[in-house]
């Protein structure tokens, strides 16, 4: 971002698929922050608690501290007006409120840092971020490795039996793949499969936590 002059807010949004560091990414920017002895504030959706309940957790490891909420509209009610800088993760997860939440802070002179798949385990774009992305100053777009060939890899791949839109995951129920090696009816083809094979079982009930919001 160049040099900004006045109270003025601003939104950048670091997207890519699932093991692109984007988490990681936002961390090191919200470090520098807090490093700066700007005012801080962190946020998770309450959903994701695939690492700890309690921060912000990089695959690689990294944690920083942060607040929990189910909905966008609930970081209005816990950003303090002093807060210069705020920090959220994975903003697929938080609902169509998420870009008028994000314009209202910038608004009011923050800077907003939010991270998202823009697309989801079919390849389509992963509302809201898509939206968010066109009202943002700064886009980052992180690449994954593809686990098949090494490429560059810009889809999540699901690699269990279920077509919710939502399914909270990491390494064994996604893997990052490329344009080449990426499978958008593999979810579908397991849930075939499940379902010819146990007929009275529930279609779609992978070794995963789904979510039970509807909207990440």
């Amino acid at each position: 971002m160049d040099i900004v002059k006045g109270n003025m807010g601003w939104i950048e949004v670091i997207v890519g698929p699932m093991f692109s560091g984007k988490s990681e990414e936002l961390i090191r920017r919200l470090r520098r922050a807090e490093i700066a002895r700007q005012r801080v504030q962190i946020f998770k959706p309450a959903i994701d608690q695939r690492y700890t309940a309690t921060g912000i957790v990089s695959h690689s490891g990294l944690e920083i501290a942060s607040e929990l909420v189910s909905e966008a509209h609930e970081i209005l009610l816990k950003v303090s007006p002093r807060t210069e800088v705020v920090g959220i993760d994975e903003g697929q997860f938080l609902g169509d409120g998420l870009v008028d939440v994000c314009t209202q802070l910038a608004d009011l002179g923050k800077r907003v840092m939010v991270t998202g798949l823009d697309t989801d385990f079919m390849g389509r774009p992963f509302e809201p971020i898509p939206r968010l992305l066109a009202v943002a100053e700064e886009i980052t777009k992180l690449l994954a490795i593809c686990v098949r060939c090494g490429n560059p890899a810009v889809h999540t791949q699901r690699l269990v039996a279920s077509e919710e839109l939502i399914v909270v995951g990491a390494t064994g129920t996604y893997e990052a793949r490329c344009r080449r090696c990426f499978e958008p009816m593999l979810a579908h083809q397991k849930v075939e499969q499940q379902h010819a094979a146990h007929p009275s079982a529930p279609e779609g009930s992978p070794p995963a936590i789904k979510a039970q919001a509807a909207s990440r």
